[in-house]
């Protein structure tokens, strides 16, 4: 539910104000922290993510964080004058406990509690802020995270749309985020404790649907509730995921941009591949990657300097006294680097191929609609109607069918059936 505060948005965002972490579109958000926030307004859950990714880079290791406030009020979307609304939101999420319950390295079942924030301020125009050590660790874990967009979600309009993206996006490459109680869910949504809402009628109207609605219209992508009954009653639901196609099609590349920086540059003269250069760039930022080359450089002759620098990456070795410091590296330790950084380079090469093999169908499939709607151009208007309703009939899914009304001939989702359908109509149109 929104509140006071979220009426405070200033729909202004300068892009060219941010600098170091904040360059970066996405945030790694650990499974744990996922869960935690669902009574958190809009705007405190967008707050909660620039926060981390502002703070991600040395979550572990520094004491406390910083941003300039304006810069903070822009990215999250308040009125940069109203500062009271951003102390309210601090205030909030110091407030938030985070609960996690997971199995760790050992596969020991680890349940803990901590504040969101241990402490926020305000001073000099600056907010400083901390996470407790131990939800530091969590969300600084990397081996079990979400990449949470925050140019995305600037799009939402709810806290119920976003809280339910944020759940649904980490189980994108499964394509189901399984089944949950609806006790469960109702938590996530941050609706536990309403009577109200203990009606799945009540909580399929005013929070499921809008929530779902919102998320396939806003984010990168689609989802498709499930439910299952025990009884007559309903007590499970879960959600099918799958890429949002329109998204894809038209969102901005900014892979050239990033192939400018001196640091990419220097990657590739390492014999980075030019998809893990900008993975690295991307996930850690330019100065972290380029500290780890000076580090490597540094280091004179090894036997596996590409090996050695993804090491360097991963486990933060420094030239700083005050930092992590490498461990000598014995030949069998070398060996084990390097055979792990071929399976990389093959799993790279192998994401790299599809990723172009998934571009060169976009194009295709762009190509194929430009010339639908040529097609439809062509026809009167009772012919047009007719097609319309024609190809709904063959659409078996309601979001499908939905897509198509808000979409038209354009409707991504649909792509393939469309092709499909005006082949069969006017087949010499796509001969070329």
């Amino acid at each position: 539910m929104m509140t006071g505060s979220d009426s405070m948005a200033e729909p202004g965002f300068d892009e060219e104000r941010l600098t170091g972490a904040l360059t970066r579109e996405t945030v790694k958000k650990n499974v744990a922290a996922i869960h935690i926030s669902g009574k958190l307004t809009l705007l405190q859950r967008k707050l909660s993510n620039v926060l981390l990714l502002n703070a991600y880079d040395t979550l572990t290791s520094a004491r406390s964080h910083t941003i300039d406030a304006r810069t903070l009020a822009m990215m999250v979307g308040y009125n940069s004058n109203d500062i009271d609304s951003l102390r309210a939101s601090l205030r909030a999420l110091a407030e938030t406990v985070a609960e996690w319950d997971m199995l760790d390295e050992q596969g020991h079942q680890e349940w803990g509690v901590s504040s969101l924030l241990s402490f926020a301020k305000l001073k000099n125009g600056v907010c400083e802020y901390a996470y407790s050590p131990e939800l530091a660790k969590k969300l600084h874990d990397p081996k079990i995270f979400a990449l949470i967009n925050v140019k995305i979600q600037r799009n939402f309009s709810s806290g119920h749309g976003l809280a339910l993206y944020e759940n649904c996006y980490r189980f994108v490459r499964t394509g189901s985020t399984g089944w949950w109680g609806l006790d469960i869910f109702r938590k996530l949504m941050g609706v536990d404790g309403s009577a109200y809402y203990e009606s799945f009628k009540h909580l399929n109207a005013k929070i499921i649907k809008p929530a779902v609605a919102e998320v396939n219209k806003s984010s990168d992508i689609i989802i498709e509730p499930q439910t299952r009954k025990k009884g007559r009653a309903v007590s499970e639901i879960r959600f099918l995921i799958r890429e949002n196609p329109q998204m894809a099609m038209f969102q901005i590349d900014d892979s050239d941009g990033l192939r400018q920086q001196p640091v990419y540059k220097a990657l590739r003269g390492q014999g980075i591949s030019d998809r893990l250069a900008r993975q690295w760039i991307t996930e850690h930022g330019a100065d972290y990657v380029q500290q780890k080359l000076d580090y490597v450089a540094g280091q004179g002759a090894v036997k596996s300097p590409l090996g050695y620098l993804r090491a360097a990456i991963d486990g933060d070795y420094s030239l700083s006294p005050d930092g992590p410091v490498a461990p000598p590296v014995s030949a069998e330790e070398e060996a084990r680097i390097r055979e792990a950084q071929a399976r990389r380079e093959a799993d790279a090469a192998a994401e790299a191929a599809a990723f172009d093999a998934r571009a060169a169908a976009r194009r295709d499939r762009a190509r194929h609609l430009d010339i639908v709607e040529t097609l439809v151009s062509r026809r009167n208007p009772t012919q047009r109607d007719a097609d319309k309703r024609l190809f709904l009939s063959g659409l078996d899914s309601d979001l499908d069918r939905e897509h198509f009304r808000q979409h038209g001939w354009r409707s991504a989702l649909n792509a393939g059936a469309i092709i499909a359908f005006w082949q069969e109509l006017e087949p010499e149109a796509f001969d070329s």
